[in-house]
């Protein structure tokens, strides 16, 4: 029984209590609730008499202040008052059909040891109930000793009160309501007292809870005992990630975390767009091949599938990234259509105000030509390729005859600072990165805004799903596969989502990676 550890005993332990306890409560709810019930409580039992200023303690009735009309009426000497609740505590609603003592009365109330004076029924939240009081009812007899109750029909949770003068004997005696329920029952229950203080807890959930949580506590302490084993994936060495520079913020972090959890790894991410990644692991491969070494420690990310020619690179899909168009903040502008943006990059229109925006030149802020997030935006929403740049500042027109100013940059990070410092500029980039940027905004696409969350269900267009490329199968126990099976399989997946990608490896992830 290798199984069973101390720990693995506490976690059974504290999982059994928690099902016996839910088991516990569903029996409560659906068995002993769910049957017609009339429960009775006493709120109140006290004096209202006792000799010399109440203080006699032989009548056994407390002591009492008296004046007036308790004072001075005959046969109260040893007069008490009792609150007495009556309620539909149960599941189903009781009507008068369902008292089955006898044809003129519903409940009968007894007081041990003291005779009834006088009665007064309230129902302050259910004033309809005393209706079933009629002048025809005529309440108990002279020095009778109990109360018989007509048939009143009581919803769930509807209740009245009866508040009794009695004589004759001491607070405390016995108050019993008798009563027969088709498929039910008449049953006292608990009163706090207006000086009672309600317990925090009650003493069964008091009981659970402290045996709960001593049972979690002893499992925290075990595990805290014991040194955390390394992450699935752990390997000593060095790595190279490269490739898409929208990914490397996600890149960036795993490999510090990474670091953090395998002593003696070291992971670098030095990116310079998809495609630039993708030839130099093909170039690295080749000459490791040629020289009989090993295959280079490389992980080369992608925006997309890699381009054709490169057989010996090995895929493994990653997560679900999404991008966006964003704008500078001085463009009022919240959604394009496909069309319109083809227009804009093809320069049939070059001012804001053709869109309802101000009388601003529009400026194209552009990838290079490595870049998947520009090949994904190509291909996914224009449908053709992005013209030649003209411009080497972004700001001014270098070529006279070309109809629109473009600009190209290196970096997701460097198109989104431009597009946020120049007015009248339009660029593209990864969905999480455009929002840590000030001075610009995101744009819809066909009224769909770029949401982590509807992916499968939304046609939203620009999205892409991230690969990780090797050369061929990394080998076993190698940093490489370790780094890989990491952002795949690993913590690292908590990452991925952190940074606003949707994994492959999860199941929704997993459908639409299926889609491609």
């Amino acid at each position: 029984m290798d199984w069973l550890t101390s720990e693995n005993l506490v976690a059974v332990v504290t999982a059994l209590i928690g099902v016996l306890v839910s088991i516990g409560v569903a029996w409560y709810q659906w068995w002993v609730l769910r049957q017609r019930r009339i429960g009775y409580r006493i709120q109140l039992d006290t004096a209202v008499g006792g000799g010399t200023n109440g203080a006699d303690a032989g009548t056994g009735t407390g002591a009492a202040v008296r004046r007036g009309y308790f004072n001075a009426s005959p046969g109260l000497e040893d007069a008490t008052l009792v609150l007495l609740r009556i309620e539909n505590d149960g599941a189903l609603s009781v009507t008068r059909e369902h008292y089955t003592d006898g044809d003129d009365h519903g409940l009968t109330v007894e007081f041990e040891g003291r005779h009834v004076k006088a009665v007064v029924v309230t129902a302050p939240d259910h004033p309809r109930l005393l209706s079933h009081f009629p002048e025809s009812w005529t309440g108990p007899a002279e020095g009778a000793t109990s109360i018989a109750l007509p048939k009143v029909p009581l919803n769930r949770g509807a209740y009245y009160k009866l508040l009794v003068l009695l004589a004759g004997g001491p607070i405390g005696g016995a108050v019993t309501v008798d009563g027969s329920i088709t498929e039910g029952r008449v049953h006292p229950t608990r009163s706090l007292t207006p000086d009672d203080k309600p317990p925090v807890f009650s003493r069964a959930a008091l009981s659970v809870t402290v045996l709960l949580t001593a049972c979690v506590v002893a499992l925290a302490a075990i595990i805290v005992r014991e040194e955390a084993p390394p992450p699935i994936g752990c390997a000593r060495g060095t790595l190279t990630v490269s490739g898409s520079t929208a990914f490397a913020p996600v890149a960036r972090q795993l490999a510090k975390e990474y670091e953090k959890d395998c002593a003696g790894a070291k992971v670098t991410v030095d990116a310079h767009g998809s495609a630039t990644g993708v030839r130099e692991l093909d170039a690295a491969g080749r000459k490791a091949a040629a020289a009989k070494k090993a295959p280079p420690a490389v992980v080369a990310l992608s925006d997309g599938r890699k381009p054709n020619g490169h057989p010996e690179l090995r895929e493994t899909p990653v997560a679900v990234s999404l991008f966006t168009l964003v704008v500078h903040d001085g463009v009022p502008v919240a959604n394009l259509s496909r069309a319109q943006i083809r227009d804009v990059y093809r320069g049939d229109i070059t001012n804001w105000s053709a869109l309802g925006g101000p009388n601003l030149p529009i400026r194209l802020v552009s990838r290079n030509a490595g870049s998947g997030t520009r090949e994904v935006f190509q291909r996914r929403v224009l449908g053709e390729n992005e013209p030649a740049h003209s411009s080497l500042d972004c700001e001014h027109r270098d070529d006279p005859r070309a109809k629109v100013t473009r600009c190209e940059l290196d970096s997701t990070e460097q198109v989104l600072d431009t597009v946020a410092r120049l007015p009248g500029a339009v660029g593209y980039g990864e969905l999480r990165a455009s929002g840590t940027v000030k001075g610009l905004h995101r744009v819809a696409i066909d009224g769909r805004d770029a949401d982590v969350d509807e992916l499968g269900a939304s046609d939203y267009p620009y999205r892409e799903i991230e690969y990780a490329y090797t050369w061929g199968e990394p080998p076993t126990g190698s940093l490489t596969a370790g780094f890989l099976t990491y952002l795949t399989r690993g913590a690292g997946q908590d990452l991925v989502r952190l940074h606003g990608h949707l994994p492959c490896a999860t199941p929704k992830g997993l459908r639409v990676c299926g889609d491609g």
